[in-house]
């Protein structure tokens, strides 16, 4: 207990998966947490965590958005210390060709763009409270390619390159900045069934864990970097997908 208390959090995309997951940990190790989604789940999920946790409906591709929950969280807990980049959507699993510009622009303002908002609006808060940690949510899609993942990997790969301009630029703030790159996770938007499980037997079988991971397994990583046990690692990639990654083959 107590790893992050005092500390206030931002966390997007709460409202279930490894959101929800790190919302809980947060508040578990002592944060006060605002939760935001488009989806109502997270108001029920921030009464289950208790007084230290609030939620707010947010579209995190809408700039004033952004201005409204920095002021209401700020007004609830005081100035942001943590933010943590979580919204986000999956690859449409079409080839290049085969893809329309809307269908990219959206990938790319839900998994890109919204990082770059965050990041602008939560640094006049950081700085009130003496400095903080940003830790956005990227992907191995944001270090590797993948086929028919096009603007997925575009974003996650944006994700990896903005966290390390941010690093270089806030470090005098005291601000630290990471990206997390975790591999294949059981969330609904990797798992939506057992179907979709059986078709992900390729990629377990390359991964030197041989399972999928577990949204706690990332909540960990964003603890220790949502803590004062981080201090020394800023513009870094925390990849935790059980060695997908490590190989060729």
């Amino acid at each position: 207990m107590g790893r992050v208390s005092g500390k206030v959090a931002i966390v997007t995309g709460a409202a279930g998966g490894m959101g929800h997951a790190f919302s809980r940990r947060l508040i578990a190790e002592g944060a006060q947490v605002m939760l935001t989604d488009l989806r109502g789940e997270g108001e029920k999920l921030a009464k289950e965590l208790g007084e230290r946790a609030h939620f707010m409906r947010h579209d995190v591709t809408d700039e004033g958005a952004w201005q409204n929950v920095i002021k209401t969280t700020e007004s609830a807990f005081g100035p942001v210390s943590v933010l943590v980049n979580n919204a986000g959507v999956g690859a449409d699993n079409r080839p290049i060709h085969a893809i329309e510009k809307s269908d990219y622009l959206r990938i790319i303002e839900i998994n890109q763009v919204s990082v770059f908002l965050g990041m602008q609006a939560v640094l006049p808060s950081m700085k009130a409270a003496g400095g903080g940690s940003i830790i956005n949510i990227s992907s191995v899609g944001g270090l590797l390619g993948a086929p028919a993942s096009l603007a997925y990997v575009a974003s996650k790969f944006a994700v990896t390159g903005m966290t390390k301009v941010a690093a270089i630029e806030y470090a005098p703030h005291n601000i630290r900045v990471n990206s997390i790159h975790p591999g294949f996770t059981r969330t609904l938007m990797v798992v939506p069934n057992a179907k979709a499980e059986e078709r992900l037997q390729p990629i377990i079988d390359k991964t030197l864990a041989r399972r999928l991971g577990e949204p706690d397994e990332i909540a960990n990583v964003v603890l220790l970097l949502a803590s004062d046990e981080a201090t020394f690692s800023t513009g870094a990639e925390f990849v935790i997908d059980g060695g997908l990654t490590c190989k060729l083959s």
